[in-house]
């Protein structure tokens, strides 16, 4: 991995871990994710105008069919992360969804795409793993999970952690592929598949429209975080796929997981902090090796 592409994948994972204890503290529904994409919209039209002004207009049938797709995922992950929210604690859903996602589309890679990976990069996508266990709870989280008081909510997590990591895994190959092979644009495959989320989510709006005014007076601020900074996160890691292997840059991504747990253990009260500083410490090993490799 270049230089450019590990620094590209660090700023990231920074924006990824803000706007996602953003939402975790809206905690929000379809509602908010629609508001949130509406915004997006909005905040950066000048950008998605200015690149695809040209570009847009030469797109084919298999361009806009990723750009369709690529909504669709992008909804159901959001979607399912939002509901892993309202049910569990961020500190088990957020590094579960994190850490099944790119070990999914790492090997994937692999297999699919014809990467190649050197030692450094297995130990690597091995630390990011091991520190994903510790910092959703390591061994407690299974004591957790069998205790009256708190099995539903660690279940929900494991459940809703697990599913959303399926749900990146997928999106990450299709983007990958989309920036790799057919050289779209990574703001436009952000920005333009973010129409497809809006009118999917709108009616959701619509339909109760009292309730929607009501949720937007108390989630505005996070809305707007969330549709402010989430746009450069994703296009980072685009760019970074651009330049390196998607089994090293997903992994990578990982490096979010840091300062999930030093942010979201603070401004959430979420326990097990030091626990979860050890595991957020292997991720950082972890991400060093995939740089290295």
């Amino acid at each position: 991995m270049t230089p450019t592409s590990f620094a590209m994948v660090m700023l990231a994972g920074l924006i990824h871990a803000i706007w996602n204890i953003a939402a975790k503290k809206a905690g929000g529904d379809g509602r908010f994710a629609c508001f949130a994409n509406l915004l997006l919209m909005l905040i950066w039209a000048p950008v998605g105008i200015y690149v695809g002004w040209q570009v847009v207009p030469l797109w084919g049938w298999k361009e806009w069919s990723f750009i369709v797709a690529s909504g669709v995922i992008h909804n159901l992950y959001f979607m399912t992360l939002l509901r892993g929210y309202r049910e569990a604690d961020l500190t088990v859903v957020y590094p579960l969804a994190r850490g099944t996602g790119p070990l999914i589309s790492s090997f994937a890679a692999l297999f699919l795409l014809g990467e190649k990976i050197s030692l450094p990069g297995v130990c690597g996508i091995l630390a990011v793993v091991t520190g994903v266990f510790l910092i959703a709870g390591g061994p407690g989280l299974f004591r957790a999970a069998m205790l009256p008081e708190t099995r539903r909510r660690i279940q929900q997590g494991i459940y809703y952690g697990v599913l959303t990591g399926m749900l990146i895994a997928s999106y990450t190959l299709l983007d990958g592929y989309a920036v790799k092979v057919l050289l779209m644009s990574p703001i436009l495959l952000d920005y333009i598949s973010n129409f497809i989320r809006s009118a999917l989510l709108l009616p959701v709006v619509l339909r109760d429209l009292p309730t929607a005014r009501t949720l937007w007076r108390a989630q505005w601020k996070y809305v707007v975080i969330v549709a402010a900074i989430s746009p450069i996160s994703y296009a980072l890691v685009l760019f970074a796929m651009q330049t390196a292997p998607l089994s090293h840059v997903a992994p990578a991504r990982e490096v979010s997981m840091l300062f999930a747990a030093l942010l979201g253990g603070h401004l959430l009260g979420e326990g097990d902090r030091w626990l979860r500083i050890t595991g957020a410490l292997c991720i950082a090993g972890g991400v060093i090796a995939l740089g290295i490799g």
